[in-house]
């Protein structure tokens, strides 16, 4: 099993990114599949959540700005992250998980800064 983040970087404040996380080795479709981030010196936390029937649930920190979807056809979650901010800053890691299963994927940095 392979879950591989990218499309971090270096943003302004006020900018947008999109992640993106390929999956491998599962049957994408009926795992629910979560972006968390983690901070330095803090602790990992999800940020969204998808389900496998397209349910969607965010941290309120990131409501009205991030946006989480999915491609089942081509194994692909998406993070889109509109008006980011230096908050925002952290190593962004995709989970997929059903049942008593979880994988997590390397995890790609997203540093907000002017």
């Amino acid at each position: 099993v392979q879950l591989q983040a990218s499309g971090g970087g270096l943003v302004q404040p006020g900018g947008s990114l999109r992640l993106s996380c390929v999956a491998s080795g599962i049957y994408f479709r009926v795992y629910n599949m979560d972006w968390y981030r983690q901070a330095p010196g803090k602790q990992r936390d999800l940020v969204a959540r998808i389900t496998d029937d397209g349910s969607t649930d965010y941290a309120d920190s990131v409501k009205g700005r991030f946006t989480i979807s999915r491609e089942n056809a081509k194994n692909v979650v998406y993070l889109q992250m509109n008006s980011l901010e230096p908050d925002d800053t952290a190593v962004y890691y995709c989970k997929a998980h059903r049942t008593v299963s979880a994988f997590w994927g390397q995890g790609t940095e997203v540093t907000v800064s002017s």
